[in-house]
């Protein structure tokens, strides 16, 4: 896949994700978090009010350290067509 339609195809998997009214399952969401603060180069802190909180973000982002941007956005991206095609 080309960069210019790797990144169309993830703004498109961000997109459906912040369009979708219910709440995804804990494991989910903070895997979609990691793969798009690696995705988008977006190293700053996690900066939720609760510390366990924090402590799983930081965690994710841990995960997510050796892989390039490129491979967190298309990590990204299955993760959301596998979520929506399962999903009930």
């Amino acid at each position: 896949m080309s960069n210019e339609t790797l990144n169309k195809v993830f703004e498109e998997a961000v997109a459906r994700v912040n369009a979708h009214k219910d709440p995804f399952p804990a494991d989910t969401l903070l895997k979609l978090y990691a793969y798009y603060k690696k995705a988008t180069n977006d190293y700053g802190k996690p900066r939720s009010k609760k510390q366990i909180i924090n402590a799983f973000k930081t965690n994710a982002l841990f995960q997510v350290k050796d892989i390039s941007e490129d491979e967190a956005k298309q990590a990204y991206i299955d993760l959301v067509n596998k979520y929506f095609l399962y999903r009930k």
